[in-house]
């Protein structure tokens, strides 16, 4: 099943710079416990070199990047995702559309280790996640690669917007930002780890079995004291420990996933909004309508029309 909800995720595009290089020119913002790169690119080029120091998060604004990183295959970048590389790591880009009327631009905010560490002891101090073996931590290599969520990509926003200010408290408003883009990205990995693979945790994670009957049971009336039962958790620490640790509600999610099936029956020639609403488990038309505008910005019955055209 295709269950990503297309939200609207990307970073809005920066007004271009006044450039000194027509490849990878870079405007730099340097706070203290991060520094906020912006590069643009305006012709096309193979094989570009990168390394940042500390850890980094890059977001692509504009146009389109080939990665190359060590150790796994070259893929596409675009806007709405972005990329975790580690301290020192060289980056190998290629830029195969750039040109003065199509041009890339990326965001990379560099973070200093010690900065990253504090912010994931501190979780694991205060907030520890549902399962102990797993406690919080970035990512490894296989999970660098992701679409944004809309809550990584309002943060990633804010900051932007502080390290840009003259501010004088600019240093200490951007230290809360960036506690919590660390804290998104580290939910936004999560997501990927058990909503996109949960049957390889089903043993491990008890948040796995939860997602995998959600997907079984989509059409049916799924409540969360259900749910909670399965988390072997009450109610009350489930709906918490869930939001925690994905970043949205065991609700929030269920409305979701349900988004994404009436999605994939949509694109179903002979499918009618009244039917996709009941298979896909909302059992009211009008409020089936309604979130699906408010996700995608269409009807639904605009949306297969859309498809039709």
């Amino acid at each position: 099943m295709d269950s990503r909800v297309h939200l609207p995720a990307a970073v809005a595009p920066l007004p271009l710079a006044q450039l000194h290089s027509l490849v990878e020119n870079r405007t730099v913002f340097a706070l203290n416990d991060f520094e906020l790169n912006i590069f643009e690119t305006h012709q096309a080029a193979q094989r570009v070199p990168l390394r940042l120091a500390g850890l980094a998060l890059t977001t692509m604004l504009r146009g389109k990047k080939v990665m190359h990183l060590p150790g796994r295959p070259a893929f596409d970048y675009l806007p709405g995702e972005s990329v975790v590389v580690g301290e020192n790591e060289r980056m190998e880009i290629d830029f195969p559309d750039a040109c003065a009327c199509r041009p890339t631009q990326c965001l990379a905010v560099a973070i200093a280790p010690d900065t990253v560490r504090r912010t994931v002891d501190l979780l694991n101090e205060r907030y520890p996640r549902a399962e102990a073996h797993a406690p919080w931590a970035l990512a490894g290599p296989g999970h660098a690669h992701f679409t944004n969520t809309p809550e990584l990509t309002g943060t990633l926003e804010r900051l932007l917007a502080v390290s840009r200010t003259d501010d004088a408290a600019k240093d200490v408003l951007a230290g809360f930002a960036l506690q919590e883009l660390l804290v998104r990205l580290m939910q936004t990995q999560a997501r990927q780890l058990i909503f996109q693979d949960y049957a390889r945790h089903l043993t491990s994670h008890r948040f796995a079995g939860v997602v995998q009957y959600i997907r079984q049971h989509l059409a049916e009336n799924l409540s969360v004291d259900k749910l909670s039962a399965l988390a072997c958790m009450s109610k009350a620490t489930f709906f918490r420990v869930f939001k925690r640790e994905f970043g949205l509600t065991p609700v929030e999610y269920i409305i979701r996933e349900r988004l994404g099936e009436a999605k994939r029956l949509l694109r179903q020639p002979l499918a009618n909004v009244a039917d996709v609403c009941l298979r896909a488990g909302f059992n009211n038309l009008s409020h089936f309508q309604s979130l699906f505008k408010k996700y995608e910005g269409v009807t639904p019955g605009a949306y297969k029309k859309q498809l039709l055209t």
